[in-house]
């Protein structure tokens, strides 16, 4: 690998922040040449017949490159001829290496480490290829280097490479320096430079400056309106978003899809899927991002007849089923309960990523399907994949669900022992949660006590439902002592410990606990469910009135609750029963 950039300036450190100051130092990278690394591609036949020949290689390095296999061996003939020293040369090897989708940004910059006298093409083409990697601090090295040059300076398309490198690490000081250098050389208005200012400083959240240089230019293009929207998607402002996007002369399928994905984002499904049948009248097509996103939209709506309707898009429409594209169709019939549909997608797709296992074997424990989800996890254990963290949550959900508590036990074992997985919080709420649910009180108490990390809330909420299940107070009111530490405001702990004292048959306790939810004036959050029917998905609030069949929704309710009351529900040898009601009596009975 690369060795850490070096720059000649007091007490800072590019790679933690990147803070310059006006007169910016100059600083010099000291890059050791770094490994090449390995590629898994085939090497193309047409490559070893062209070297045979005498015909043009560099022609052939534009039409027949398809993997970093094929680029070594062109770039061997051009060593052999001696065109490896010919600066034309040398830049179109480079930007194979630096900038396409089978190069490797190491081979890259040994590459130009052996290009004497490197023009600005090849100093542009090495910094932007390190801005596109997964280190874009380096192409900050580079150009102090290139700042350093005596010969060459930075040009105008330098700085849209470093503008974008800001905005990946959100050094939005250093991306100001940048602006007041291209300010400095009458270089501001140039499209390309000032379409990567919007985007740097929207990124990063700074849409006072975003918002200056947009709308200080009557020719801003649809790359412009583009950043301005992303960056109020990502602050969420989504009225300004949308006002703009409204707005906007021109639209293309990257606006659309800033839009419908932010809506998903931040849970406004109903807009993302309202924009989507805007898109449609409109004939725009969508890619493959903004269907994903339509797919996690409908999956949480639990809206199967949309998420059908897009799968099927998709299918007619001929877009490619890679990876993502099929674990969010597994994960939306699993999340609509549709589990055939997901496992018939699972078994018909030809290439089955991690994700896609994972969203199964989840989706298998979430829809009753426990037995079929643990299974599905052992065929995981024999592919040529390795399970990950996400794969033994999977399992250990299914584990909980069928109350499969030495099992879970096993399988925690396994993570650790031969996966060498670090469990996370999410692990320690499965196995806390399994064991409430099965009884063992005491034994869930002990694994928090025994936890590397904090307890959250999830796992204190999760151990109170127990106790409430299983009438054992004093764990009870440890974990809510525990739980009010993290928010003294938080309304589950009074209610939780409430009902505990209710199920335990202590309801002074429990009107105390309520009293004392409304002497903080903590109000319980209400509950909400969605239903699709008819293809349109309602949403219902506990207590909520405002559904416009209200009346007839809450007739049924009371048919059924009278129903209910007729009938004697029998668990593990208790009755189970409304707390609420039975505080309720209590006080009447009083």
């Amino acid at each position: 690998m690369l060795s850490n950039i070096q720059m000649t300036r007091e007490n800072e450190n590019l790679n933690n922040k990147c803070k310059i100051n006006s007169k910016m130092a100059l600083c010099f990278c000291s890059f050791n040449p770094p490994p090449q690394s390995p590629s898994s591609s085939t090497p193309n036949n047409k490559i070893s017949k062209f070297i045979s020949s005498d015909q043009h290689y560099l022609s052939m390095l534009e039409t027949q490159c398809t993997s970093m296999q094929d680029l070594k061996k062109v770039h061997a003939q051009f060593i052999k001829s001696g065109q490896a020293k010919d600066n034309f040369t040398a830049s179109r090897l480079l930007s194979f290496a630096a900038t396409s989708p089978y190069g490797d940004i190491n081979y890259a910059y040994l590459l130009f480490t052996r290009i004497q006298n490197p023009n600005i093409f090849i100093w542009n083409t090495i910094i932007r290829g390190f801005s596109q990697s997964s280190n874009p601090q380096f192409a900050f090295g580079l150009f102090f280097d290139l700042l350093a040059n005596a010969v060459i300076q930075p040009g105008r398309l330098t700085y849209p490479s470093l503008f974008k490198a800001c905005a990946r690490l959100g050094f939005v000081d250093f991306g100001a320096q940048l602006h007041a250098m291209v300010v400095k050389l009458g270089i501001v208005f140039d499209p390309f430079i000032r379409n990567s200012l919007i985007y740097m400083y929207a990124i990063c959240g700074v849409l006072s400056e975003a918002w200056k240089l947009f709308d200080g230019s009557k020719d801003s293009d649809v790359v412009a309106w583009n950043s301005m929207i992303m960056g109020f998607v990502k602050c969420g402002d989504f009225d300004s978003a949308r006002e703009l996007f409204d707005e906007m002369p021109v639209r293309n399928t990257v606006s659309w899809n800033s839009m419908i994905s932010g809506y998903v984002r931040n849970g406004k499904r109903k807009e993302a899927l309202g924009l989507f049948s805007e898109m449609q009248r409109e004939k725009i097509k969508p890619g493959e991002f903004t269907l994903v996103s339509l797919l996690n939209a409908s999956a949480n709506l639990e809206a199967l007849k949309q998420g059908e309707w897009i799968h099927d898009y998709i299918q007619k429409n001929g877009i490619e089923l890679n990876v993502i594209v099929t674990t969010a169709i597994i994960n939306m019939y699993s999340k609509c309960g549709s589990i055939e549909m997901a496992r018939q997608a699972f078994e018909l797709t030809p290439i089955k990523g991690l994700s896609c296992w994972n969203s199964m074997i989840i989706g298998l424990a979430m829809n009753g399907c426990e037995d079929e989800a643990i299974q599905l996890f052992s065929r995981l254990e024999s592919s040529s994949l390795k399970p990950d963290s996400v794969s033994f949550i999977g399992v250990l959900t299914a584990c909980n669900h069928a109350g499969l508590v030495n099992k879970a036990k096993d399988y925690f074992c396994l993570m650790t022992e031969r996966y060498n997985i670090e469990p996370t919080i999410k692990h320690y709420g499965c196995m806390v949660d399994l064991l409430g649910r099965a009884g063992h009180l005491q034994q869930a108490k002990e694994l928090i006590r025994s936890m590397p990390m904090n307890p959250d809330a999830i796992i204190w909420g999760s151990l109170l439902s127990s106790c409430r299940n299983h009438g054992n107070v004093e764990i009870g009111n440890w974990a809510q002592r525990h739980l009010m530490e993290l928010d003294s405001n938080e309304s589950s702990g009074h209610v939780l410990m409430s009902n505990v004292y209710a199920a335990s048959g202590h309801f002074e306790k429990a009107i105390k606990e309520r009293i004392l939810m409304k002497e903080k004036r903590i109000e319980k959050q209400p509950g909400c469910s969605l239903i699709e029917v008819n293809e349109e998905v309602h949403e219902f609030v506990a207590g909520g009135k405002l559904h416009p069949r209200a009346v007839e929704i809450y007739s049924v309710l009371n048919d059924l609750s009278l129903i209910l009351q007729e009938i004697e529900f029998v668990e593990n040898g208790k009755r189970i029963f409304d707390q609420d009601s039975e505080i309720t009596e209590y006080i009447v009975a009083s």
